[in-house]
């Protein structure tokens, strides 16, 4: 300021000012505005002319007879030679101002101490001491004295000079007219000059900034009304202490103040009326300036924001999302000072994205809305200079390594990264934010993401191989794309994932995604691979991932109906693809083709292989629910139709493309038949089948198939009133429904239809199952609905238990082993209504066994050894009693087979009990030695071998039965004229001395001569070489454990005798 220069004048006299101490000029604060009770926050006590005038007298007394206060007295005289309003103020006959003055002008002596205490070296702390305060560091109590220095001077010399508009009221009482503006600025000044010291400007800025600015805005920017008396140059200078003290001050705290003096009444102070229009234009005009410098959006955005997170209800956090959105449009909307749009997008646009990384978890979320709507807003206005300065910054990491950009390959190497993990983290992330959260549907943005959606759908299918924080986020960005999206792009955008179209750039063929250490990703240049077959098998697998994570992807696409769309689509373009197979000859055995021809050949067949990879992927991992609507189900047959009309089934697929018609047609008759409500539109929709259906009926080789689709055609057009036979029984053949007594074949569904419970049939079309598994679930049908819903839940009622048991006498194998396996589930779970019939179950397990499929009597087999593990005191006498005495009426060989069977359970049962199997040694020994002198070869082998893994297991609990093993086994491997029994018969031996281990010795003490000699015996007469084999493993094992008995290993040790 030109009134109060930086510069310390020179002082005369004989007391330096350096010899005043803060203790003194405080003190003579204190003297000037009397005492005050105790604490900061008590009341002033009343300032009256009377008291201001005697403290004022006081004051000067002191001064001029104290001593010690010659060298504060000399120095306020220099400062008021400096200010010559504030001495003239001092002198006047008005108490108010004058006391104003004097608060001023010490001060203002109180800062040039300080400033010249700051400017005095430092002194160096001790070792091992915290390093002592500043010169000009202030006490406690000096402190409160100041503050209450600043607030008297405020109040007595600026509010009463403001004009109306700019303080919080009419002050305590108004000077002259005249005076009005030299006295505010003299005040003004003076207050700009103690704000350039730190220990004056803190406390004075903190508390009382909107009153100095409003003062400055009035003397530098008011209408010349206001500022009679002051000078153009004063009003510079105002205006160039605004602009310092706006500098100087926490930048969202000026921001917050200028709000402020902008603001309406409500916002601004008790009693004060609406700002000014130039105020309000000057304030604008300051936030604009505050708005363009660098970190400016950050301190606009925290000025507003400041405050307004801790709110707690729902009115008050959407009190919070309107603020947020207000602030970003006003972001939005270019500021009437800048030079140009471009050049404020140009400033502003970074700031803005830097938004969307402020650490502070408790505004992040109100930085990140701001951010949000602010680009949305920006892209609606200006969509141009949005994508030029927002999208293409946010999207750069991942443009940077598409398809679609050159690499400058020369300048890098391999393993040079292209995208650092924490850069490819941060941009996934603010893709997040500004994409699925903002959740604004523009063309622009949906454009824009596209371009990076084949980068995005590769690091989601990295980071499900791996274990990376990002594939949550890529999946969410790849899902809110697809739903947002019109349904050709969502369809484009799936067909070049799948690597079917180019129309979506993916990943650069020379980029590589490497697992990064923080659990992100990072892009790097990949190596090239030299080995051909390397290479090929890296493709493969990565085709083979994608294909996956595509399947994944689309898993949860299927109630809004993407799923169904993408999945005919494929279909349809198999048709297509086989349809170009067809019509393209093969250059590779035409003679005469060229290389083009032969790359085509190539390229076409490498996109059928695709496609019936994705086709094939997308019936196993696609759920039943794929087809959510008529219309889809309509589009899937036409797909199916047309296929069969086009190319009817000949050649080597010849077998799956007639399922599948048949599947087809079968799922129209089973529609018609009742599987779906129908109503007249949806007739509407099915009537486009009839022109293919009538295409069938002409064309087609196989006459029931003919016959089929021309009663399919009346069924529709007469909306199911007239329904021929074949119709009802091609919809009972896929929806499983029982004619007469039995079930319906599926031989009698022209073209021989699969059945849905056939698990070839499922496996060679996918889509067929789940079409007909739709069609069920709707139907409710109770022997295959319930046996594959049933291992969805815990538990089930007794009437979902009667089900289950009649499902395990199903006539379809795979209805019965579901059902057998969720009653295996039961057992395990301990479900009471299952264990209150266990003896129904083990009835029904039982029964099972003697199924002949491999898949029913396993599951019948796991069953019955659960239970008996469970309950052995229950099961295994029943067990025993079959397996020693066969049922009544069953054949020979089919009573042998199921007592192997149940030596299968009761071995399981042996290995699931463990050592508890000693407590029913005697019976199961006594079982097994019974079945070794059965007329039947193989169940004497089955016992033998089963006996054999018994004592194994038994070990040195074999006891006085050892005897009785070893004698059954020396006659059988001496006499029995089968090899296989003779060598199962060697074979109990070998498992024996591997059970007993060391422990041979002595548990079998009293026949290891015999067996010993068995063994010579069966080495050297034995014709079987299988069974010499086991007898020479067997004296292996018997010869190494004599030697560690006989010879045992010799063990060094240490003995430390202490002698006495």
């Amino acid at each position: 300021m030109a009134a109060l220069p930086d510069s310390r004048p020179d002082m005369a006299g004989d007391v330096p000012p350096a010899a005043v101490e803060p203790g003194r000029v405080v003190e003579a604060l204190e003297l000037l505005l009397g005492p005050i009770s105790d604490g900061d926050s008590a009341a002033e006590p009343a300032l009256c002319p009377e008291t201001l005038r005697s403290n004022a007298a006081a004051l000067e007394e002191r001064l001029s007879r104290a001593e010690g206060w010659a060298a504060l007295r000399q120095l306020r005289a220099a400062v008021l030679s400096r200010a010559p309003a504030l001495a003239a103020g001092m002198a006047g006959e008005e108490p108010g101002w004058a006391t104003a003055c004097g608060l001023l002008a010490l001060l203002l002596c109180l800062k040039e101490r300080l400033a010249s205490l700051a400017a005095s070296p430092a002194i160096p702390a001790a070792p091992g001491e915290p390093p002592p305060p500043g010169a000009d560091t202030l006490s406690v109590g000096q402190e409160r004295a100041v503050r209450r220095a600043l607030r008297a001077a405020l109040g007595l010399g600026l509010l009463p000079h403001l004009p109306p508009g700019l303080g919080p009221g009419p002050g305590p009482g108004l000077g002259p007219p005249g005076t009005r503006g030299p006295r505010l600025f003299a005040a003004v000044a003076a207050l700009a000059e103690l704000a350039r010291l730190p220990a004056l400007g803190a406390p004075l800025l903190a508390r009382h900034l909107r009153l100095l600015l409003s003062a400055l805005c009035g003397l530098g920017h008011g209408p010349a009304a206001l500022c009679q008396g002051v000078s153009e140059a004063e009003r510079a200078q105002c205006r160039e202490a605004l602009r310092d003290i706006l500098d100087r001050v926490y930048p969202p705290l000026a921001v917050q103040e200028l709000l402020v003096l902008q603001g309406q009444p409500k916002q601004r102070s008790p009693g004060a009326g609406a700002a000014p229009a130039w105020l309000r234009r000057l304030c604008g005009h300051l936030l604009s300036e505050r708005l363009l410098r660098p970190g400016g959006v950050q301190a606009v955005v925290r000025g507003v924001l400041e405050g307004t997170d801790g709110g707690a209800g729902a009115e008050a956090a959407a009190l919070d999302w309107k603020k947020c959105d207000a602030v970003g449009k006003i972001l939005a909307a270019c500021p009437q000072q800048c030079l140009s749009l471009e050049d404020y997008y140009r400033q502003v646009c970074p700031q803005i994205l830097d938004l969307l990384h402020i650490q502070d978890k408790a505004a992040a979320r109100q930085f990140q809305r701001v951010a949000t709507t602010t680009l949305l807003t920006m892209a609606r206005e200006q969509p141009q200079l949005a994508e030029r300065h927002l999208l293409q910054p946010l999207l750069a990491p991942l443009c940077r390594c598409s398809e679609a950009t050159e690499l400058a390959l020369e300048d890098l190497t391999a393993g040079a990264v292209l995208v650092p993990e924490a850069e490819l983290g941060t941009c996934v992330e603010d893709i997040l934010k500004v994409y699925v959260v903002g959740n604004d549907s523009l063309s622009l943005l949906l454009g824009s993401l596209q371009s990076v959606l084949g980068v995005v759908f590769s690091l989601y299918s990295f980071a499900k191989q791996n274990v990376s924080y990002l594939r949550s986020p890529c999946q969410d960005i790849l899902l809110w794309f697809l739903e947002k999206a019109e349904r050709e792009q969502s369809l484009a955008v799936l067909e070049g994932l799948a690597r079917l179209s180019s129309n979506v750039p993916t990943l650069h063929p020379q980029c590589q995604l490497r697992v990064g250490s923080e659990g992100g990703a990072a892009i790097v240049l990949g190596e090239t691979i030299s080995d051909e077959d390397e290479a090929l098998y890296q493709k493969i697998s990565l085709e083979q991932c994608h294909v996956e994570s595509l399947v994944e992807l689309l898993s949860h696409c299927q109630k809004s109906g993407l799923a169904g769309d993408f999945f005919i689509h494929c279909l349809k373009e198999l048709t297509q693809v086989v349809a170009e197979d067809e019509a393209a000859p093969n250059p590779s055995v035409e003679p005469g083709g060229s290389l083009l021809e032969l790359e085509q050949y190539q390229a076409r067949q490498g996109r059928k292989l695709l496609v019936l990879q994705l086709v094939a992927a997308l019936c196993e991992g696609v759920s039943d629910t794929v087809f959510t609507d008529i219309v889809q189900v309509q589009e899937f047959l036409a797909a199916v139709l047309q296929r069969a009309c086009a190319h009817p089934a000949t050649g080597p697929g010849a077998a799956a493309e007639a399922q599948t018609l048949a599947m087809a047609m079968g799922l129209v008759a089973a529609v018609l038949g009742g599987a779906a409500q129908l109503k007249s539109s949806d007739f509407v929709v099915l009537k486009r089948l009839v022109p293919l259906l009538e295409e069938l009926s002409r064309t087609y080789p196989e006459p029931l198939t003919q016959e089929l689709a021309s009663d399919l055609c009346i069924a529709i057009c007469t909306h199911g009133a007239c329904s021929p036979g074949t119709v009802g029984a091609a919809a009972d053949g896929v929806l499983g429904r029982k004619a007469g007594g039995g079930a319906q074949s599926p031989a009698g569904v022209p073209g021989t239809a699969p059945s849905p419970s056939s698990p070839r049939h499922g496996h060679g079309n996918p889509s067929a199952h789940r079409a007909r598994s739709k069609e069920q679930s709707t139907c409710h049908e109770p022997s295959l609905s319930s046996a594959s819903a049933a291992p969805r839940a815990d538990s089930l009622a007794p009437a979902g238990l009667q089900e289950l048991l009649v499902s395990a006498y199903d006539p379809q194998p795979p209805a019965r082993a579901a059902a057998l396996r969720r009653l295996t589930s039961l057992v395990t779970l301990r479900d009471p209504e299952a264990l209150r019939i266990q003896e129904k179950l083990l009835e029904v397990f039982l029964e099972n066994v003697q199924h002949e499929d491999a898949f029913v009597y396993l599951s019948a087999i796991q069953g019955i050894a659960l239970l008996s593990s469970e309950y052995p005191e229950r099961i295994l006498p029943v067990l025993l009693a079959q397996y020693e005495c066969p049922a009544q009426g069953t054949e020979d060989t089919m009573a042998a087979v199921t007592r192997m069977k149940l030596g299968e359970v009761l071995m399981r049962v042996t290995r699931a009990l463990g050592d508890m199997v000693f407590r029913h040694r005697e019976p199961l020994v006594r079982a097994f030695l019974r079945g070794a002198r059965d007329p039947d070869s193989a169940l004497r082998a089955s016992s033998l071998s089963n006996l054999g893994e018994l004592c194994q297991h038994l070990g040195f609990q074999l006891g006085s039965i050892v005897h009785e093993v070893t004698c059954c086994v020396t006659a059988t491997a001496r006499t029995d004229p089968e090899a296989e029994v003779r060598r199962a018969a060697v074979h109990v031996v070998v498992l024996l001395l591997r059970g007993l281990s060391e422990k041979v010795t002595e548990v079998l003490q009293d026949v290891l001569r015999d067996l010993y000699r068995l063994l010579k015996h069966v080495v050297t007469a034995e014709r079987d070489a299988a069974t010499v084999l086991h007898a020479q493993l067997a004296l292996e094992e018997l010869d190494t454990a004599v030697r560690r008995v006989l010879f045992p290993p010799q063990t060094l040790e240490k003995k430390i005798v202490v002698l006495p």
